[in-house]
């Protein structure tokens, strides 16, 4: 029983942690802010106004000494988010456990390290496909011999359906990603060892609300294991064929209106995943009411743990076999979802396999997710308080100084770049520099482990955005698929009609098609929102320039200035958007661009004035789902900048 959980420093990271233990959590769940996650230290650039935001902030083994102080490593199962930097973490993990005593083979615990579902849906990637997949391998290889407890990688579904993925999808694409990473390792370990690899392999799925249609996708998805670990990799010990997933109830579905009604959501879906016992999870963390608002607090956290315990202390849950065991509807759904599956995963190998396919699998996911958006703009999906039942009282739990959610100290990212320098100047900077030009000449060389220098690195005092660096050097940059660009064209309707009419009235006035720039600054990867706002904007008829994520204020505003768009969109849910978003304002005025500006995110009401004030024309949230009136709202306002008269069809 987990909760996601960390934020700002690793000292105030561990006081919460202390806190969850002592309240019933049986293992850490720990979240890293984005600057870790992609391999940026503090002080960098992109960076900026990111530092201990969605997570915490871990620049070094001195961080990591601090995140896990008093807390008992040889009797804790640690589950780590992290992705791009999993090697270097782990690296942390390892030296911290070393540095106190502990020998490796007492550790137990989870690396998530799936980089192909950060290129289709998270965007925390730091390398290439390639030599992200070799690291992985290489991590792999590493921890089935010498940590031999610990599970090396989780093959994340959660993610794909978090940015719009169908169940047959989310199967398919995760297994066909797990299909990809054996098949690496399989080149790096011993035959005797593959076995053990194939059982320790993991994965971390999503449960959303149709609990009934969840639940028959986890039992399609353990079939299908046990069917590729028999038939492709002829892994014949049951002990290594089950299927080994950790949950985290669904997040997409989670409403800014009315958001009290998110906790019977969040029971709900947990009750796909803890119902039948052939296919329960072994590790489930719930997210909180109000995550569709800001982070949540210590108090949010506790509740999301307290269903947990009342679903397993307080009901008869786990006290009976299998219930699903010979439904004539459970089976059949699990062997249509399986079938579907396995279409889906032919076509990814027919594109040469997960890497090869990550455009094609990005493509069709964006297409799922604005049917998605679709239905419940139409109100074929109904979702309570948000497109149907729509009058509520006031929501008491938003009520407060805080308005229901927690804020990160401003002061926390001036103590980390300050921190960070003092960590520098105090070691041995020749021991850095020679662990470093190791971890490169290992990077350079294809058969070279790449686990052993990175410790070494840790070891010798080497920061997160330095390791990460040298492996940059080597491997290069890389900037993921948008999906936007190869989406097959909206089917018209009424709606979308009228749009297309609005902007080419529009568009005459201007004398030009009208262009929108939408950009994501900083390292905010969660880019669904202005993916469908990227696609809402080509199918309407405009012209857009969408190059994705991790994008700097100035590069934003070059490209406004270079393209001569009309208006620029801006889109954050990482919670930066209070320091980034003037940033891009200021980048645009020093520019000379006198384009309107308008954002979208999870902002809470009170920073939503302050952008205002700022110059921003207009604030879009969570609450914001009709896109297609978003994408009007955006036309008109462009006419009304550029001095258009239009007149009405």
């Amino acid at each position: 029983m987990r909760t996601y959980a960390g934020h700002s420093t690793a000292r105030e990271s561990n006081e919460l942690y202390r806190r969850n233990l002592a309240k019933g959590q049986t293992g850490l769940s720990i979240a890293f802010d984005l600057p870790t996650q992609t391999g940026y230290d503090p002080d960098h650039e992109l960076s900026r106004g990111e530092v201990g935001k969605v997570g915490v902030s871990i620049a070094h083994k001195g961080d990591m000494h601090a995140l896990l102080d008093g807390i008992p490593l040889d009797e804790m199962n640690t589950s780590m988010t992290i992705n791009a930097t999993a090697a270097w973490l782990l690296a942390l993990y390892l030296t911290v456990a070393e540095e106190n005593g502990l020998e490796r083979s007492s550790l137990q615990g989870t690396t998530q390290n799936d980089i192909i579902k950060e290129f289709l849906s998270r965007g925390t990637y730091a390398f290439p496909p390639e030599p992200s997949m070799r690291l992985i391998a290489d991590t792999i290889a590493f921890t089935v011999e010498e940590v031999p407890q610990w599970n090396p990688i989780n093959i994340c579904s959660y993610h794909l359906q978090e940015a719009g993925a169908t169940p047959v999808q989310e199967i398919a694409y995760s297994i066909s990603t797990a299909i990809a990473v054996l098949d690496r390792v399989r080149e790096r370990v011993s035959r005797e060892s593959f076995p053990r690899v194939f059982g320790r392999i993991s994965f971390f799925v999503n449960a959303g609300i149709r609990f009934i249609e969840e639940h028959a996708k986890l039992r399609a998805m353990a079939e299908l294991w046990e069917e590729l670990g028999r038939e492709r990799y002829g892994v014949d010990d049951d002990r290594y064929l089950r299927f080994r997933y950790g949950v985290q109830v669904n997040s997409l579905g989670l409403t800014e209106a009315q958001p009290e009604n998110n906790i019977i959501r969040i029971v709900l879906e947990a009750l796909a995943v803890t119902l039948g016992r052939s296919a329960r999870a072994r590790a489930l963390q719930l997210p909180a009411w109000n995550e569709a608002l800001g982070l949540p607090r210590p108090w949010d956290q506790q509740w999301s743990l307290r269903i947990q315990q009342i679903l397993a202390y307080e009901t008869d849950l786990l006290e009976y076999p299998d219930i699903f065991e010979g439904s004539k509807v459970m089976d059949a759904l699990a062997a249509e979802l399986a079938s579907g599956a396995r279409e889906e995963m032919a076509a990814v190998a027919e594109r040469g396999g997960a890497v090869d396919a990550v455009p094609y699998m990005k493509t069709k996911m964006v297409e799922s997710h604005r049917e998605r958006v679709r239905r419940i703009e139409s109100g074929e999906l109904k979702v309570v308080g948000q497109n149907v039942f729509t009058e509520a009282e006031p929501s008491p739990l938003q009520e407060g100084e805080d308005g229901g959610i927690m804020r990160v100290n401003e002061a926390v990212e001036r103590s980390a770049v300050e921190a960070v320098a003092r960590w520098r100047s105090a070691r041995d900077g020749q021991a850095v520099t020679d662990a470093l030009t190791d971890l490169e000449r290992a990077a350079a060389d294809p058969d070279a482990n790449l686990m052993p220098p990175t410790l070494a690195a840790a070891k010798a005092r080497a920061t997160t955005g330095e390791w990460a660096e040298a492996l940059r050097a080597i491997f290069g940059d890389y900037r993921g698929p948008t999906g936007v660009g190869d989406a097959a064209a909206a089917p018209s309707d009424d709606s979308l009609g009228a749009l297309r009419e609005r902007v080419e009235r529009v568009s005459d006035g201007l004398g030009r098609r009208v262009k929108i720039l939408v950009g994501k600054p900083g390292l905010d990867g969660h880019s669904n929102g202005a993916e469908q706002i990227a696609v809402r904007a080509r199918d309407a008829g405009m012209d857009v320039v969408y190059e994705g994520i991790r994008l700097t204020p100035a590069r934003i505003a070059r490209t406004a200035v270079d393209e001569g768009v009309h208006v620029v969109g801006l889109s954050i849910l990482s919670g930066s958007h209070a320091e980034l978003i003037p940033a891009v304002l200021n980048e645009l005025e020093q520019a000379g661009a006198d384009v309107p500006v308008v954002v979208g995110g999870i902002i809470p009401a009170a920073d939503q004035d302050a952008l205002l004030q700022a110059g921003v024309s207009r604030v879009y949230t969570p609450q914001d789902f009709e896109v297609s009136r978003i994408m009007g709202d955006i036309v008109d306002l462009v006419a009304e900048h550029h001095g258009v008269a239009v007149a009405s069809a």
